[in-house]
């Protein structure tokens, strides 16, 4: 009789056994297969000089499902496309680009600095950008040190709802920050857009659940700088409802983990790393 009765345990573990196996397999076949978004970071940064034509093209090339960018803006309130507060680092020229007018910044050579080929790249107004590339794939906008351009939220907002491009459209429009009043702002002005929290913290969690509490009053998307990343960070911020887009990808390494651990997009300057 006990040894019947073994027998059948050992049966019935056999088969619970069998049933975890398949279903583990099933899962790591599925994980497998998911291909997060590609964003190319500031078009492609790492073939070209950043956030110019020449990136944002080169990032289509490469297959980028969205174009990240960076926005300010001129003396005359034009918003242009550049990342730094100043044109030192990616331009022949020196000073704030709150200081120029469109018309000055763009008489700047924003190519040069990276390779001698890309000489004649301009600093691109949004307005120009917007021209060349909506609808071509989403965008993902960040809007830069907005605490120096007063108006800059309601100037983006106004800018999308005139080319019709807020709502259900097949390339989606996110805007982001690390600057929280400047998204509760824009969020306030034009609720139907996305948005995006930019965090680079070393907290002992990554981000502790009292911010994400607080960033699901207008957030969709949480984006993580890659030095605090693991798998049990993004497992947080998914538990909380949100997607998770992580910056700066620069390695195929870095790339082939991320897609492991299950991320909603990578924001890469090589978006043909995976």
């Amino acid at each position: 009789m006990e040894q019947k009765k073994l027998k059948k345990y050992v049966t019935i573990l056999m088969i619970i056994f069998v049933a975890a196996y398949r279903l583990l397999k099933k899962q790591i076949k599925a994980q497998s297969h998911f291909k997060p978004l590609k964003i190319g970071h500031r078009g492609a940064a790492g073939y070209c000089p950043e956030n110019t034509f020449a990136s944002f093209h080169k990032a289509l090339e490469l297959g980028a499902d969205y174009l990240e960018i960076d926005i300010q803006m001129t003396k005359d309130e034009e918003l242009v496309v550049i990342h730094d507060a100043t044109v030192n680092r990616t331009s022949n020229g020196k000073g704030k680009v709150k200081d120029f007018t469109l018309s000055e910044i763009q008489t700047l050579d924003a190519g040069s600095w990276f390779k001698p080929e890309f000489a004649g790249e301009k600093i691109p107004s949004f307005n120009e950008f917007l021209d060349e590339f909506a609808g071509k794939a989403g965008l993902l906008i960040e809007l830069k040190k907005p605490s120096l351009y007063p108006g800059i939220e309601a100037k983006l907002a106004n800018e999308l709802i005139k080319r019709g491009l807020v709502g259900a459209n097949k390339h989606p429009i996110i805007v982001q920050s690390f600057d929280r009043t400047s998204l509760k702002h824009f969020h306030n002005l034009l609720p139907s857009v996305p948005i995006g929290v930019l965090v680079k913290n070393r907290a002992v969690n990554g981000i502790p659940n009292k911010d994400l509490q607080f960033f699901s009053e207008f957030a969709t998307y949480i984006n993580p700088k890659i030095a605090i990343v693991n798998k049990r960070l993004i497992n947080r911020i998914h538990q909380h409802g949100f997607k998770v887009f992580i910056w700066t990808v620069k390695k195929k390494s870095e790339a082939n983990m991320l897609q492991r651990i299950g991320v909603d997009g990578i924001v890469s300057d090589y978006p043909d790393f995976f």
